[in-house]
């Protein structure tokens, strides 16, 4: 993705510029590494690190203190959603996810399709030592998350073909190609809950529900996720019950 898309001005502040730059570069990196960062740049890698450090320290990007990758951090987020019913929905959503995550001892996250990607709103962690991470304000393929399949089933064919015009990418050797993320999409939207078995990340699993506005209308997925040896099949059924009960207390909230 080209990131100067128009014509810049004709004194720019080097190192404003170099700031925005990366906080775009973060759409389409998640994880940003110091290292990637100077040669998107074309900068040396200290002046990358200083850059981020600094907006680490203003709240636009937080920094993994195991992987030393960068993301998105509170202010940024909080940022987008401000202009938005995405922070609606945030507010409203939290305590409801916060009690879920409680109850379940497993990740839950609340997402919301944008074109063919997903974009993780809310969320929180479990307490446990082994776990899946919140990954809020990240933007991921709708296809290889479980919200992602469940907010796609809802579209016309024609609209994912012109989504995916050049087939799904695969991320683990469980990912669906196209054809059969149609015929799962179909099933999905008939029982009405979506299942991620290892299709992002290996080892991970996941399902989610729709939460839907006072017309029926499906606004966003209530998702939970965790390591798959604690979601084998035989508990995605009591999952499922769990996270449609989240779902229809933040509807309930938000249809006040």
């Amino acid at each position: 993705m080209t990131l100067e898309r128009t014509p810049g001005p004709r004194h720019p502040v080097g190192a404003v510029d170099h700031a925005l730059r990366l906080l775009l570069l973060l759409r389409e990196a998640p994880d940003l590494r110091v290292t990637d960062a100077a040669r998107r740049l074309g900068v040396a890698a200290s002046t990358a690190h200083r850059i981020l450090s600094t907006l680490e320290h203003r709240g636009f990007v937080t920094q993994d203190r195991i992987t030393r990758a960068y993301r998105v951090g509170p202010e940024l987020i909080e940022l987008g959603f401000s202009s938005t019913r995405a922070i609606d929905l945030r507010e409203v959503s939290e305590p409801h996810l916060a009690r879920l995550t409680a109850q379940l001892g497993e990740t839950v996250n609340l997402l919301v399709l944008q074109g063919a990607s997903v974009r993780f709103v809310a969320g929180f962690e479990a307490d446990q030592r082994v776990r899946t991470h919140v990954l809020t304000g990240t933007l991921l393929p709708a296809y290889a998350t479980s919200g992602g399949k469940l907010l796609l089933a809802e579209l016309p064919k024609e609209t994912l073909r012109e989504l995916y015009p050049r087939g799904l990418r695969r991320f683990t050797p469980h990912t669906r190609t196209f054809t059969q993320l149609l015929d799962e999409l179909a099933v999905i939207l008939m029982r009405g809950y979506a299942v991620n078995q290892e299709e992002s990340v290996a080892g991970l699993s996941a399902v989610a529900v729709p939460l839907r506005d006072r017309g029926g209308a499906t606004i966003a997925a209530v998702a939970m996720s965790a390591p798959s040896p604690r979601l084998p099949a035989r508990r995605v059924r009591e999952m499922v019950i769990a996270l449609r009960g989240c779902a229809a207390g933040i509807r309930s909230d938000l249809t006040r």
